[in-house]
């Protein structure tokens, strides 16, 4: 299996430094910065990050289950909402998928839902986190 990196650099104190993160294929790198991830700065953090990677690996992994159960899905858009809290923590992860699927029904979805949520391999990495799933069917 792929190994994949990705890097960060921080120069400074916590509140007036500024540092960026890369990732390894190249495909983005970003700055990031106090304001950035505990206020509302410009810039990226890495709660953002790991939204966009859970968000992704759910919607694949909601894909392969379908496919391999005779379904082809149309469309699967997922957003996955992360709550940093005190500590500081991530809390709690709401992932809200909008899914397209022909033939498919509303409580298959939801089977088929909760088995991603469970095996998509960001949701294992982040098994100590409260991880909500809202999904539905779309035309």
């Amino acid at each position: 299996m792929a190994v994949r990196k990705a890097s960060a650099v921080w120069k400074g104190t916590l509140r007036e430094g500024a540092g960026t993160m890369k990732l390894g294929s190249g495909a983005y790198e970003g700055p990031f910065t106090y304001a950035s991830r505990f206020e509302e700065g410009p810039g990226t953090n890495p709660e953002e990050l790991i939204g966009a990677a859970h968000a992704g690996c759910y919607s694949m992994f909601l894909s392969a289950l379908l496919t391999k159960a005779g379904f082809t899905p149309t469309s699967i858009e997922t957003t996955a909402t992360v709550h940093l809290g005190a500590g500081p923590a991530i809390t709690d992860i709401e992932l809200n998928s909008q899914v397209a699927v022909p033939g498919l029904d509303e409580a298959r979805l939801q089977e088929f839902a909760n088995e991603a949520k469970a095996g998509c391999p960001v949701s294992k990495a982040l098994a100590g986190v409260n991880i909500k799933l809202n999904a539905h069917l779309v035309s």
